[in-house]
């Protein structure tokens, strides 16, 4: 019933932040060794542009601008449905400095899963074009892109969010 407190070690799924400008852009990464306050990850780094061009542009609310002050793996996901820029990242994480919180591997999986899908991208051809065909064939695409998923818990937050937004009919 009560196990050992995570810790880290190789393997084990982690989520930070770099500072990026006003906000901060989202790390999802494995680490690959710990030495003393050290950590190496391997990962992906996400770069939240949409959502920061949603702000800039007095499009978006606090809530938003506290996603990307202070992001958490749980709030992310929100800043997700917006068009991101990602990229591999390795580099080592300075415990004393940098945020480094342990995630589930469930949660690593579906964000991870999230990005590399191109998911935002999806989202935001629906949500970005006007009513009417092309918006109706961006939304069908989006809808073939579910029903291709694997991942059980990408698909069903996907589901999630899709609802949420009213994306699906």
């Amino acid at each position: 019933m009560f196990g050992k407190k995570p810790q880290l070690k190789e393997g084990v799924h982690v989520f930070s932040v770099r500072k990026n400008g006003d906000y901060n852009d989202f790390i999802f990464a494995v680490i690959s060794g710990v030495e003393g306050r050290k950590v190496g990850v391997n990962g992906v780094i996400v770069n939240p542009v949409g959502l920061k061009n949603k702000i800039e542009q007095g499009k978006a609310g606090e809530r938003s601008i506290e996603i990307l002050q202070h992001p958490t793996p749980d709030n992310v996901v929100l800043a997700l449905i917006y068009r991101v820029e990602h990229e591999n990242f390795t580099d080592v994480l300075d415990l004393d400095k940098d945020k480094c919180d342990l995630i589930p591997p469930k949660v690593y999986a579906m964000l991870d899963g999230w990005i590399r899908e191109s998911l935002p991208e999806f989202i935001n051809n629906v949500l970005s074009l006007p009513p009417g065909s092309e918006r109706d064939e961006a939304r069908r695409v989006l809808k073939q892109r579910m029903d291709t998923l694997v991942d059980k818990n990408l698909k069903r937050t996907l589901y999630s969010i899709c609802r949420s937004l009213k994306i699906l009919n």
